[in-house]
């Protein structure tokens, strides 16, 4: 416990920066304690950028990954338990890098990976590419993506982060990739043109308001089917469908996964970008030394909330 009390309103040990008088024997007194600089609490959403849907020649791929999602607040990724606050300093750089998705694909070619989203010491994994036709496997990643037509198992996804993609089963169509909350679809068994959806993604209101992330991507199927695939909940695109309809693309700053290609008709999906979102005292500014950033800051009863969209670069905070 910190022995000197009057340089600080009424915030304990862990004080953050309320506006005071500190005595240089206070400061002495909380370095020996372990306890200084007083730390500031930054709770994060970092979401990785979502794999992209498999490309096909002359069958069905399945739906990309869901980037890995870590979180402080509501939920966070592949079940786990919510991650711990961190404690930073002020005036100290720390790293942001906001994952891109992965690209789609023409042709028989595994769905291409997304990047990795950063914040200080906490990195999220790139979203699993989804698998090829002829039992193509989906990719592992945060999520992972799902398999390909013929027999094509699901690319697993990182603990804590995201979930396996789904399989398939020897039919005519692709699985959905995993997502933050979900395992991907598999196709149906036993129907050979039902592709498998892509897993559900992770609500969470770090923002104030509750927001879903990290769906995957959904499951190419044969032109002459009736049954569509669907993109998990949290900006998961859907697979090519029947009558030669173009695959869709995981949502911007969500971290969904693409969905998956069929017959070398079209492209498949491209994974969606990623996003970091940091919540923090309203009493602090947050910074970008150097430049690199895209970020909007808003307030939320006491706190404030900055989302960065795109680039990489240093954030600082001070008083």
């Amino acid at each position: 416990m910190a022995r000197g009390t009057a340089g600080y309103i009424g915030r304990g040990v862990n004080a953050y920066f309320d506006k005071g008088i500190w005595t240089i024997q206070e400061a002495y007194e909380r370095v020996l304690d372990g306890l200084w600089p007083p730390s500031i609490p930054v709770d994060y959403l970092v979401v990785a950028g979502g794999g992209g849907g498999g490309g096909a020649n002359a069958g069905n791929g399945g739906g990309g990954g869901a980037g890995g999602l870590r979180s402080t607040v509501t939920a966070t990724g592949g079940g786990g338990t919510l991650e711990n606050t961190l404690g930073l300093n002020v005036n100290t750089n720390y790293t942001v890098t906001v994952g891109g998705g992965g690209a789609g694909q023409s042709s028989g070619v595994t769905g291409n990976n997304g990047n990795n989203s950063i914040f200080a010491t906490i990195t999220s994994t790139a979203g699993g590419g989804g698998g090829v036709h002829n039992a193509g496997a989906g990719a592992s990643g945060g999520s992972g993506g799902g398999g390909g037509q013929g027999a094509g198992a699901g690319g697993v996804g990182t603990a804590n982060q995201g979930y396996t993609g789904g399989t398939t089963s020897g039919g005519f169509s692709g699985a959905g990739g995993g997502g933050a909350g979900a395992l991907g679809g598999n196709d149906a068994v036993g129907a050979a043109i039902n592709p498998g959806n892509g897993g559900a993604g992770v609500y969470t209101s770090i923002t104030g308001s509750s927001v879903a992330y990290a769906g995957g991507g959904g499951g190419s199927t044969h032109g002459s089917s009736s049954v569509n695939s669907v993109g998990g909940v949290g900006g998961g695109g859907r697979g090519k469908t029947a009558a030669n309809a173009t695959a869709v693309a995981g949502t911007t700053n969500l971290g969904g996964g693409g969905g998956g290609s069929g017959e070398n008709i079209h492209p498949s999906g491209a994974g969606g970008s990623g996003v970091v979102i940091l919540r923090y005292p309203n009493s602090l500014t947050i910074s970008n030394p150097g430049g690199g950033l895209t970020s909007t800051t808003a307030t939320d009863g006491t706190d404030k909330v900055t989302t960065f969209t795109a680039g990489t670069g240093n954030v600082s905070f001070s008083l």
